[in-house]
């Protein structure tokens, strides 16, 4: 049971990153870039508890303590790599919206 609660850690932190992930950039779209930024950093912190957790196992497995691999524990890694993953696209994703956003701000003010 132990094993599975470690797990659903994994999982857990990994979907909240993502989470926070997708609602940074909706943010920054609306043009509230600090929110945004601090959302991105809130998930980066929830991705480091789930590598915690994953390291632990890890470890654990070095010392020979063997664990097996379940249904939940590929998901649990699926759920880690995606969060990863988003979370590096939002990053680039909101620097081009703050382009996009200094651009828009230049332009007006050429125009006035």
């Amino acid at each position: 049971m132990e094993y599975e609660q470690t797990v659903m850690q994994i999982i857990a932190s990994s979907g909240e990153a993502r989470s926070l992930s997708l609602k940074a950039v909706r943010i920054a779209r609306e043009g509230k870039l600090e929110e945004a930024e601090e959302l991105v950093k809130q998930a980066k912190e929830k991705l480091k508890d789930a590598h915690k957790v994953q390291t632990k196992l890890i470890q654990a497995e070095g010392r020979g303590e063997k664990a097996e691999v379940t249904m939940l524990m590929i998901h649990a890694q699926d759920h880690l790599m995606n969060a990863l993953t988003v979370r590096e696209l939002i990053v680039e994703l909101i620097e081009e919206i703050k382009a996009r956003l200094a651009l828009q701000q230049q332009v007006k003010g050429t125009v006035n």
